[in-house]
């Protein structure tokens, strides 16, 4: 285990004695309940364990210092703002104690997907694919790759081979789509099989979304 304090999380299984795990992050100034509901509408077929971790509460500079749950502080929306480095890695590190406790509990890290929407997809990618013991999958929903030139250095030789899934909303007003594709494109130069989807909506999940996301989850861990 890792020496990292364990963010406390929401837990839904749905099946006795799950041998396989989502974790599951949220977004800015949401909590661990926020995609709680999702879990009867993917429908999976699969005795699954999602967790959805509570993100620590800390000033945002975007919200005028307004302390709320966020993953890391934010000063811009754009590529070029200032990114919070070291609130991106302590995010990174509360993730792999996370991972770390399914992996005591007896699920193997093949069988574990790190997912996010935002700000928690953020650190999904960039966490799940630094770590040196591959994953079944990274799924980043309306957001993109942070630190991506420390990343460039960081990432986990074989790391190419964890499947990935990308989505965004081709109207987002709060994240628009190129940082998305940014990131993609970014990915695939680098070798990464990135599965990717844009659909007509804003800084949200559709439900055409929900259903691709359940078969790519049935994929990765079946």
């Amino acid at each position: 285990m890792s020496d990292t304090e364990v963010l406390p999380t929401v837990e839904v299984e749905t099946g006795p004695s799950p041998e396989r795990a989502v974790i599951w992050l949220h977004g800015l100034g949401a909590d661990g309940h926020d995609f709680e509901p999702i879990v009867p509408e993917l429908g999976l077929q699969l005795a699954v364990r999602f967790v959805f971790p509570h993100a620590p509460e800390r000033p945002v500079s975007l919200n005028q210092g307004y302390r709320m749950r966020a993953w890391y502080d934010i000063t811009g929306l754009d590529r070029r703002a200032l990114q919070d480095e070291v609130g991106i890695r302590q995010s990174a590190d509360q993730v792999e104690a996370l991972i770390a406790r399914e992996i005591a509990r007896g699920i193997a890290a093949e069988r574990i997907v790190l997912a996010g929407f935002s700000q928690g997809g953020a650190i999904a990618l960039y966490a799940g694919l630094r770590r040196r013991e591959p994953l079944a999958g990274v799924m980043a929903l309306s957001t993109y790759l942070p630190l991506e030139q420390a990343f460039q250095h960081e990432r986990a030789s074989g790391s190419t081979a964890v499947p990935v899934f990308m989505a965004h909303g081709s109207a987002d007003p709060v994240l628009h789509v190129s940082l998305g594709e940014h990131s993609r494109d970014l990915l695939q130069q680098l070798g990464y099989a990135v599965e990717w989807r844009a659909y007509p909506m804003g800084h949200q999940v559709c439900l055409e979304e929900v259903r691709a996301i359940a078969n790519w989850l049935a994929r990765v861990l079946g």
